[in-house]
């Protein structure tokens, strides 16, 4: 059975994200920090299911935590599925924004990115067999007012997806980013009411988190093991 991680489980897209991969036959550990009861209740219901998962809880901006996090993770063998999916808004027109707004969605969603992977990767290598998804976002390829923090910040997984691609293709291991648009949570409701969503989703709708998940669970297949270094858009036809 192959071991699976993934970070922000306890959001509506990294929760259909681990139900998924459990779906497929994977122990998924659900990582929640900031919600830590919501991603136990996650992993209680993949069990539910019949599928195989456990909660885990730390937080990603902390190098030394999350690496001592994971060395018990480790424990139990090679983590050979990775989504990267955490992140955080905190939003203001530059201008206006602070300091600490700006470093703390990049310390998640980028810094968060290394403090994670980089542990996992020798013991992945060593498999000879590895997937890494990275959720980044629209906002990251379009732009979007009041968010230059978040758009920096997903921008910079591209980039580093890129680059950890060429230096694990080698081994078997495949690098890959999925930049949702707009997707259906409680928040997306408040942000994006219908007549917006009309106006610039040319689907007239927004994704549903299983969309996403499907194109995830995809990507950590078997069957996608010649995609690798790609930032894949899954965003109703967004320009």
């Amino acid at each position: 059975m192959r071991r699976a991680l993934v970070t922000g489980a306890s959001g509506a897209i990294g929760a259909a994200i681990a139900a998924s991969l459990a779906a497929e036959g994977c122990h998924v550990y659900v990582h929640g920090f900031a919600n830590p009861a919501r991603a136990a209740r996650i992993a209680t219901e993949i069990g539910n299911h019949g599928g195989s998962a456990e909660a885990v809880g730390f937080d990603i901006t902390d190098a030394a935590a999350t690496a001592q996090a994971l060395s018990l993770i480790l424990q139990s063998g090679a983590v050979q599925i990775l989504v990267n999916n955490a992140g955080i808004h905190d939003d203001a027109v530059l201008p206006g924004m602070r300091q600490d707004q700006w470093s703390r969605v990049i310390d998640v969603s980028l810094n968060g990115f290394f403090n994670v992977t980089q542990p996992l990767l020798l013991p992945m290598i060593r498999t000879r067999w590895g997937r890494i998804i990275n959720i980044s976002s629209v906002a990251a390829i379009m732009g979007n007012r009041g968010q230059a923090n978040y758009a920096a910040a997903k921008a910079g997984l591209h980039g580093a997806t890129r680059a950890l691609a060429l230096e694990l293709a080698s081994r078997g291991i495949t690098v890959n980013t999925v930049a949702p648009g707009i997707i259906e949570s409680a928040a997306t409701e408040r942000v994006f009411p219908k007549q917006v969503i009309d106006q610039i989703v040319p689907m007239k709708r927004a994704g549903k988190p299983e969309e996403v998940a499907e194109l995830v669970a995809f990507l950590a297949s078997e069957r996608a093991g010649y995609i690798s270094g790609q930032q894949i858009s899954i965003n109703g036809g967004m320009a």
